[in-house]
């Protein structure tokens, strides 16, 4: 089963909250500091948003994971260190076993992370130039 990673530009402790929410709150509009968190949480709720939980259930045939930088296993952290990429990310792979792909980088990532319908066509897009499988099921 393919896996995505969605890698937030925070983290989850409660400090770390706190100094997401300072930095977001400092930040314009347009210089969000986490687009994962704008696209998931929009912004600094605490939850998940509704849509994010729909626009997630339909990225078929992959396991989806929402991580914070702190809760990174040392392979996705190595990856991360070794590329020198930017968080947020969103990282895939086709199976436990296969390599990590970068899937949405932080400028994809910002472009989009308002409009899910634009997140999953990108990707879509971007895990088939991957050959990561995933299947988007379309909007019920």
């Amino acid at each position: 089963m393919a896996r995505v990673y969605i890698v937030y530009n925070a983290d989850g402790s409660a400090m770390g909250k706190i100094k997401y929410a300072c930095s977001k709150i400092m930040s314009s509009p347009s210089g969000s500091p986490c687009a994962a968190c704008d696209l998931t949480h929009n912004g600094l709720h605490i939850t998940e948003t509704s849509k994010w939980s729909s626009t997630k259930s339909r990225i078929g045939a992959a396991e989806v994971r929402q991580l914070h930088r702190d809760e990174l296993s040392s392979e996705l952290k190595q990856f991360i260190d070794s590329q020198k990429l930017e968080l947020p990310i969103v990282l895939g792979q086709e199976s436990e076993d296969d390599a990590l792909k970068v899937l949405m980088d932080r400028e994809e990532l910002r472009v989009c992370s308002k409009d899910h319908e634009q997140f999953l066509a990108v990707l879509q897009e971007n895990a088939s130039e991957q050959s990561v499988r995933l299947t988007i099921k379309r909007k019920a």
